[in-house]
């Protein structure tokens, strides 16, 4: 909206990421220091995904920032340039079946705790993205919401980890045509949501999430953990 000035604000740039989060874990003590974070917890369909990376403290990337305000096609660019920068990285996931299991938060333990443990070398602290430490003993981590967009190494996850789940699901749209897998990326577009009333889940989709209770055709494949201990019964 124009101002009584007839001049339409300019928003403020958007700062880059940077070590300040990483700078307080050293003069803590930590020595060798893990961003860490998540893509695909929403999805319908497909892992969740989790990146661990580690930088030296150089100067990242011009343009390094949270994933999501990068468009796919920029994304995939700063990928390129992250891979090659990081000191180390590793990925871990947790499939739709672990996910059906045992429920996101134990899904989310399992892959951060894989990423991690692909890692050259233990971190000795590790950032977590959000206000929710998911992973916990025996990680020494600090959670900080918008770490994806305000920490280097956090935001160096961000893009590896969402480049890496989207190029999988890419992946499977040849032989699932019509779930816009390769665009959407499991996540509920309009065409998405076509495809499966029409056509039902894949075995790549999450059974016990409750999309399916709108699905008349499909509904009865719903599955729901019954006990704690995260076995499921089909209804």
């Amino acid at each position: 909206m124009a101002s009584k000035l007839g001049r339409v604000p300019v928003k403020s740039p958007i700062p880059p990421p940077t070590y300040e989060l990483e700078r307080e874990l050293a003069e803590g003590g930590a020595t060798l220091i893990a961003g860490v974070d998540e893509v695909g917890r929403g999805a319908w369909a497909g892992p969740v995904v989790v990146c661990a990376a580690v930088t030296d403290g150089s100067p990242p990337p011009e343009g390094l920032t949270d994933s999501k305000r990068l468009s796919p096609k920029r994304r995939i660019a700063m990928a390129d340039l992250v891979r090659p920068w990081v000191r180390d990285h590793a990925f871990g996931q947790a499939t739709p079946e672990e996910i059906d299991e045992v429920g996101m938060t134990e899904a989310l333990r399992r892959a951060a705790a894989r990423a991690l443990e692909g890692l050259t070398l233990r971190p000795d602290a590790v950032i977590l993205d959000g206000k929710h430490d998911y992973l916990g003993r025996p990680w020494a981590v600090r959670t900080q919401v918008g770490a994806d967009l305000t920490c280097v190494s956090v935001s160096a996850a961000s893009v590896l980890a969402k480049v890496y789940r989207d190029t999988m699901m890419a992946g499977l749209d040849a032989d699932f045509p019509g779930y816009g897998f390769a665009t959407a990326a499991g996540y509920p577009s309009p065409v998405h949501r076509a495809t499966l009333a029409e056509h039902g889940p894949t075995p790549h989709h999450r059974m016990s999430w409750s999309y399916l209770d709108d699905l008349p055709k499909w509904r009865h494949l719903r599955r729901r953990r019954s006990d704690p201990g995260g076995q499921l019964s089909l209804l």
